[in-house]
């Protein structure tokens, strides 16, 4: 795959139509200063008034450039998602590399905080998330799997992605006393009345988020996997 093929922006990625020559700012350099913001506030926390304050300049300037703070968040998605490196697609070893992508998306969120909850509810279309579509689907089609199951699986990929990334984030700041009550209170409930949950009940609440991450992405990756047509003998 060409590592230098580019999408362009969207349309709607269109910058506001004034005088650029009145800034010498840069959108690049906005997004550059608001992502670090970001990381340091979290998605509540971010606006145009601290990250023009980041720039030593007047949240005014960021206008000329950027159209509001929705456009931003879609902005700082894709630049976040272009640290997303992609070895070149091998069909044969499909399983393997949507496992190493898998993995490499859960790192990407988890260097920024609130990122993945930034992401849901959002469709950052913009040219990174191009350029993984396009690599994801040369290693779905070249593996045999239709179209339609190949363009489906991106969306609930990054649907698990992102809910993955909230549940790592509350994981480790979260207070985690209320996991461990969920857990006292389902063994406490009587197996007379409740049967499977008393027998399943240590699995309801075992493993870690590594542990949960990988049955998940065993999952999906079974799924796919049956819509790959058996060669004819």
């Amino acid at each position: 795959m060409d590592s230098d093929a580019h999408a362009p922006d969207p349309s709607w990625w269109g910058r506001p139509n004034r005088n650029q020559s009145r800034s010498t700012l840069t959108r690049e350099a906005i997004v550059t200063a608001a992502l670090a913001v970001f990381d340091q506030v979290g998605l509540e926390g971010l606006s145009m008034r601290r990250v023009a304050e980041a720039l030593g300049t007047g949240a005014a300037s960021l206008y000329w450039h950027v159209a509001d703070k929705e456009q931003l968040i879609h902005l700082l998605l894709d630049r976040a998602m272009g640290e997303i490196e992609l070895p070149e697609p091998d069909p044969e070893r499909w399983e393997e590399q949507l496992r190493e992508f898998a993995h490499a998306g859960r790192a990407m969120f988890g260097r920024h905080r609130d990122l993945a909850l930034a992401s849901l509810g959002r469709v950052p279309m913009g040219p990174n998330l191009v350029r993984l579509t396009e690599w994801l689907l040369a290693v779905l089609h070249g593996a045999g799997i239709p179209s339609r199951p190949a363009a489906w699986f991106g969306d609930v990929f990054a649907l698990v992605g992102a809910a993955q990334a909230v549940e790592d984030h509350l994981a480790t700041t979260g207070d985690m006393s209320e996991f461990t009550a969920m857990g006292e209170y389902l063994a406490a409930l009587p197996p007379d009345r409740f049967p499977n949950i008393a027998k399943a009940s240590p699995e309801l609440v075992a493993g870690s988020a590594d542990d949960r991450f990988e049955f998940t992405l065993e999952l999906l990756l079974l799924g796919l996997a049956s819509y790959i047509k058996a060669e004819p003998r």
